[in-house]
């Protein structure tokens, strides 16, 4: 693809939007990126959300690789079974060359058992992420992610820290292996020779503590609520586990505020609470749009509100 200029990367350049399934994230991670590339950024807005609906917000069917959606944006829906069939083939293509040919049939079936285990979907996706975020700074001036609900978020952004010691122990284990004498008479050699198991593991540590560290230094998580109680509850939960984690926070965004004259009583109540709630990071108000706001010219009309007020 033809890029156009650099623009002066934003700060921060790493924006995740998250929240409760169906306050509007998706959308509102479209209209931030969308802002982002109109003032002259080369923005790539991606998906991690299983659900994926970001292709629909942006009215373009989106794929693995980025597509050009708009001037200085690009968007892309990353496939989560397809990233964890290729870990799995990459790993398979090491062990070919680590461990004797009997061994493989047993190494196969406990990959593909492994493919299909709790997490690994998620883990793969990290990885995707990881990808897109070292492009920042090169390919793209800025990211922004459209994060699965709150619990696969937190989960995400915390994914590098947890899996940093689960590699470690791992290359331990590799590396004791391999100095046993045992496993150097199978493989007939000295165990002094390379070993690419033990090297991609070192090189996937040093990859996600890299992550990690950028996340909290480089990146903002921008939560979207509702004037609702039960969804204030949620996302107040949330802030508090990121902000323990270490992450910075945008100002809450507030979606799908109706008129004044038509909200009832219990939506006053808990816009008022939760302009209280989040009163220390401030909040963003979007007012509740009169038709589905899909397409980059609907979009558009969420731009303005995205800001906060200046002083």
């Amino acid at each position: 693809m033809t890029e156009p200029a650099a623009g002066a990367a934003p700060s921060p350049a790493i924006t995740f939007v998250g929240g409760k399934g169906g306050v509007g994230k998706t959308t509102l991670a479209a209209a931030h990126a969308l802002a982002l590339a109109e003032a002259g950024h080369r923005v790539l807005v991606l998906s991690t959300d299983p659900a994926h609906s970001l292709g629909d917000a942006l009215e373009t069917p989106l794929k693995d690789e980025p597509v050009r959606v708009a001037p200085n944006l690009w968007a892309a829906e990353p496939d989560a079974d397809a990233a964890v069939r290729r870990r799995v083939d990459q790993v398979v293509e090491d062990a070919y060359r680590a461990v004797p040919p009997e061994v493989m049939p047993a190494v196969r079936r406990h990959l593909q058992q492994a493919g299909s285990s709790p997490g690994m979907a998620e883990s793969a996706l990290a990885d995707l992420l990881v990808d897109r975020m070292e492009q920042v700074g090169a390919e793209w001036d800025a990211l922004v992610v459209d994060s699965a609900p709150t619990g696969h978020l937190l989960r995400l952004l915390h994914l590098p820290t947890l899996l940093t010691p689960w590699v470690e122990g791992l290359t331990r284990q590799r590396e004791r292996a391999r100095r046993a004498e045992a496993f150097a008479d199978v493989v007939g050699g000295d165990g002094e020779e390379a070993d690419p198991l033990t090297e991609r593991l070192h090189a996937r540590r040093h990859r996600l503590e890299r992550a990690a560290d950028r996340m909290r230094r480089d990146a903002v998580v921008r939560l979207v609520t509702l004037p609702r109680r039960m969804v204030l509850a949620e996302t107040a939960r949330a802030v508090e586990q990121l902000t323990e984690a270490g992450f910075r926070l945008a100002p809450v965004v507030v979606n799908q505020i109706p008129p004044a004259d038509a909200a009832g009583p219990d939506t006053a109540e808990a816009l008022a609470a939760t302009r209280e709630r989040f009163a220390s990071l401030g909040t963003v108000e979007i007012p509740l749009q009169d038709t589905e706001p899909t397409g980059p010219e609907r979009l558009r009309r969420l731009v303005a509100h995205l800001a906060p007020p200046r002083d």
